[in-house]
């Protein structure tokens, strides 16, 4: 069985406050570094359940956080931006499961450091009526190439908000989330003891049993509401995007991965406005 495991950030055991997540200081060098310790306790799980080849993605940002020279060195490593796929670079390949790993809840939910895709741009994001977040729609490209998501771990706002999209992946709770930027979390060393168990189990599952793919139906489409008037301005330059008011736009797309590359445009795009 081989393995996808999709890291970010924001659901990193100890993660709270967006500075650990930016570049360019000690907080984030040692969240970093944990996100290393996160997917290294993933694989070692992934292996001990019978995993073959293992693909790590840095999900988070620029995509560039993994440090490389600590990660297991079982795995290989899908590393900078842009990619077409986004935070499931590698799905294309040789895949049969993938895991989520750090991951947040949706904007505007109670979750830590809860956004979608890009906090500055996007408030919320609907396919076919649906709200998602990243793992949503993320998840949902994977179906689209025949791949289940068997596991996946960050705060209880996202395993409360996931679970019912994946119900046969196992999750680990790594925080309780209190707030955007407060919670309680489980220390380094349980969260990666927690993970390596979880990860087990989840691939033991995945081998037993033939495990659901989250779907949606195509076409699709996607309606999106951005933070400001301006952004919506800004993306309506795209001819096939459609304002539906001043803060809401939609466009219909002929497949999941078809959203996800506007989306990921419209998210490069929205750098201008900053």
């Amino acid at each position: 069985m081989n393995i996808l495991i999709s890291v970010d950030i924001e659901g990193i055991a100890g993660v709270f406050h967006p500075e650990q997540t930016r570049p360019g200081n000690g907080e984030y060098e040692r969240a970093r570094r944990q996100m290393t310790e996160e997917a290294n306790a993933v694989i070692r799980g992934a292996l001990a359940g019978g995993a073959g080849n293992i693909v790590v993605n840095d999900s988070h940002g620029s995509f560039r956080n993994l440090l490389p020279d600590l990660l297991h060195p079982a795995a290989r490593t899908v590393l900078g931006k842009p990619r077409v796929l986004g935070m499931m670079g590698g799905v294309a390949g040789d895949i049969d499961a993938v895991m989520m790993v750090g991951y947040h809840s949706r904007s505007q939910t109670g979750g830590i450091l809860a956004h979608t895709i890009n906090s500055f741009a996007f408030s919320r994001v609907w396919l076919n009526g649906a709200e998602l977040g990243e793992a949503g729609i993320y998840g949902a490209l994977a179906g689209e190439y025949g791949v289940p998501v068997i596991f996946g771990s960050g705060d209880d706002a996202f395993i409360e908000e996931t679970q019912p999209l994946f119900p046969q992946a196992r999750f680990a709770e790594i925080k309780k989330a209190h707030g955007a930027n407060s919670g309680d979390s489980l220390s380094p060393q349980q969260a990666c003891a927690l993970l390596e168990k979880c990860a087990q189990e989840a691939v033991q599952a995945a081998r037993a049993t033939q495990m659901p793919k989250y779907r949606i139906e195509v076409p699709v489409t996607c309606r999106l509401q951005v933070q400001t008037p301006a952004l919506t301005d800004l993306f309506c330059q795209l001819p096939i995007v459609e304002r539906v008011d001043a803060v809401t736009l939609k466009f219909d797309a002929p497949s999941v991965e078809f959203v996800v590359r506007v989306l990921n445009s419209l998210s490069a795009m929205s750098f201008m406005l900053r």
